[in-house]
């Protein structure tokens, strides 16, 4: 038995050691590219476009499962399925969806997963398919028109939470312990109250995040103050962080997380309006959450996507309506590798990193 058990940690390590060279040379090939330089005949990696056929959708909801199979939901009431690296992609769309705004989905594989429509009162809605799209149930309807849903996260297939914006001076949280297939609105109690105008950004599905089976971070906007909230009991008490990241307006704050651990984690954001500036556009954490220090050199404008690449303790791509940006040395500086546009970016192990937004834009990561 201990040889056996031998042979398969001997079969992990290996495994991971060579994700970890690939990813390495991914990093050390988007480090050395020009920001120009990101077309097909590159050597480096790049951004590579998949045509999924729909130029009127803007996806800004994103759940890369694998190198091969992701999923996009977005205007339109539009969902789209790709299981052979995005060759190919099926309209995978609930009926009578068309008026929806989906902003978020979260896919545990390429037959289960869960979509959430934003908007005030019913608008706000949640789906679910455990057969590939084929089928969908609505599993949740909002009846409360203070109500306004931006994201969900999950963390594992079973338990997951949606936020919604501040309800009667505090962000709501909906809790799910069947994979999304029932949601119950959680007590406010453990919430700290909301700032006068705070509420979440519906960019890119990444205002909720995880880390681990308990760890969910909120990321906020809109007030005085972008602050990122951090609950380390699955929804049920919080604390609350200032940011350095622009504040003040409706338009400014963190747009989205990433956390690599339940220490280590990213947030990016801004003003989104394309004429105003965005100086001090992402920070990093080290103690989860709780301060966060501003990146020394920040992207050079609005990101509403980040995400760490696989297999690395310090490189993560952060990407909006006017480039994608990488770090190498954990969000401390950033650089940007391409001028592409795209809202929201997602990364799995064995190099699954994905990108979507406006006009129907999907890519994969090709090294």
């Amino acid at each position: 038995m201990r040889r056996l058990g031998s042979t398969r940690r001997t079969g992990r390590t290996r495994r991971r050691a060579t994700a970890a060279a690939v990813c390495a040379a991914a990093l050390a090939a988007l480090t050395a590219v020009p920001a120009q330089a990101h077309g097909p005949d590159d050597r480096a990696a790049h951004w590579e476009l998949k045509d999924t056929g729909t130029p009127e959708v803007r996806f800004r909801g994103l759940a890369a499962v694998s190198r091969n199979t992701a999923w996009v939901a977005g205007t339109g009431g539009t969902v789209l399925r790709t299981t052979d690296g995005g060759a190919s992609w099926r309209n995978v769309s609930p009926p009578g969806a068309a008026e929806l705004q989906f902003r978020d989905v979260e896919a545990f594989d390429a037959r289960r997963a869960v979509v959430l429509a934003i908007g005030e009162g019913e608008a706000s809605r949640v789906y679910r398919t455990d057969d590939g799209g084929v089928t969908w149930t609505e599993s949740f309807r909002n009846t409360d028109p203070k109500a306004f849903y931006d994201c969900l996260a999950f963390f594992d297939s079973r338990h997951g939470l949606a936020m919604s914006d501040p309800v009667d001076g505090k962000f709501r949280i909906l809790s799910t312990g069947d994979g999304g297939r029932t949601w119950k609105v959680l007590p406010n109690t453990g919430m700290p109250a909301a700032q006068e105008g705070e509420a979440g950004f519906a960019a890119s599905g990444q205002c909720l995040v995880t880390s681990g089976p308990k760890d969910v971070w909120l990321a906020t906007g809109g007030a005085a103050r972008a602050r990122v909230l951090h609950s380390a009991d699955r929804g049920r008490t919080w604390t609350a962080a200032d940011t350095a990241l622009p504040a003040g307006d409706p338009a400014r704050g963190v747009f989205a997380l990433a956390f690599r651990d339940r220490a280590h984690g990213l947030a990016v954001g801004g003003d989104f309006r394309p004429d105003q500036p965005s100086p001090q556009a992402a920070a990093r954490t080290s103690d989860g959450g709780r301060t966060w220090r501003p990146a020394a050199t920040p992207p050079p404008a609005y990101r509403s996507g980040v995400a760490w690449l696989p297999h690395s303790r310090t490189a993560a791509l952060a990407v909006g309506p006017t480039g994608t940006d990488l770090t190498s040395d954990g969000g401390r500086t950033w650089r940007t590798v391409d001028t592409g546009s795209y809202d929201t970016v997602d990364c799995v192990p064995h190099q699954g990193c994905w990108a979507a937004g406006e006009k129907g834009r999907v890519a994969r990561l090709e090294h």
